[in-house]
């Protein structure tokens, strides 16, 4: 976590934005001096924030007088294109990958150098994921990101090159090299698979959907037990699914070849 000094300088927005970004999956509910920790503000300046942003909707305040996300920045945050259109587009066909597989179903966006969730459908006795709907994940390590990465502009994929890798398991891509010639191999096969990169008991099958200019805005995945199950017949699976929301979306898809 980025540490701030106590200041009180910046932007009403700007301050605004920090008392948000306090709140995260681990600390969904937090007391305002727990805000005003996080954020480095003044207690008196988090007070009114706090106050203004409860009136508007940003902010509910719970009986014990802590205060969590409110339900308005979820209503504000579904108008975005990439999120609720690609998702109403999307359901039917995760919903029917999910019903075929009765694994993790899942569809990511790229933002800047991350990737965010836009939905997941679990399965009953699914593998674990460590992802969440709205939650953002390095980009190397996981199907949908390799995809997603692959098809970004060379400059992206410089900068993510360029970074440290996390290491998550003994089986994640750590090395430039490692991971260029992985995404040459999705640019070739039009899949991903990352085999136990994340977590060592799962394993991701991930196809590129694509807008109305046939480029790659999205990435579907199944994420299935690494043990129980063989990615490689999932593919094709995952492709239908993926080139059936491409057709959704106006993408202009030549057909398949037997």
């Amino acid at each position: 976590m980025r540490s701030r000094a106590p200041t009180d300088s910046g932007s009403v927005t700007a301050r605004a934005l920090r008392v948000l970004e306090a709140f995260a999956p681990d600390r969904s509910v937090l007391r305002l001096a727990e805000i005003s920790r996080h954020t480095g503000l003044p207690l008196t300046t988090t007070h009114r924030l706090v106050k203004e942003l409860t009136g508007w909707g940003a902010l509910e305040r719970e009986a014990d007088g802590g205060y969590r996300i409110g339900l308005r920045l979820w209503e504000i945050a579904s108008l975005a294109p990439r999120g609720l259109g690609l998702r109403e587009a999307a359901l039917p066909y995760l919903s029917d990958l999910a019903h075929i597989t009765r694994e993790n179903v899942q569809l990511a966006v790229r933002e800047e150098l991350s990737v965010v969730y836009v939905e997941r459908l679990a399965g009953r006795d699914a593998v674990r994921v460590l992802t969440r709907v709205g939650g953002r994940f390095d980009l190397a390590p996981t199907g949908v990101g390799l995809v997603l990465l692959a098809h970004a502009p060379r400059e992206v994929q410089e900068r993510v090159l360029a970074q440290p890798f996390a290491r998550h398991t003994e089986k994640t891509l750590c090395a430039p090299d490692e991971v260029r010639r992985a995404l040459a191999e999705v640019r070739r096969t039009g899949i991903a698979i990352s085999d136990r990169q994340v977590t060592m008991d799962a394993v991701s099958v991930a196809a590129p959907v694509c807008g109305p200019d046939n480029t790659a805005v999205a990435a579907v995945s199944v994420v299935a037990h690494a043990d129980a199950v063989n990615p490689h017949a999932l593919v094709p699976l995952v492709q239908v699914a993926a080139r059936g929301i491409s057709r959704s979306l106006g993408a202009r898809l030549k057909p398949s070849v037997a």
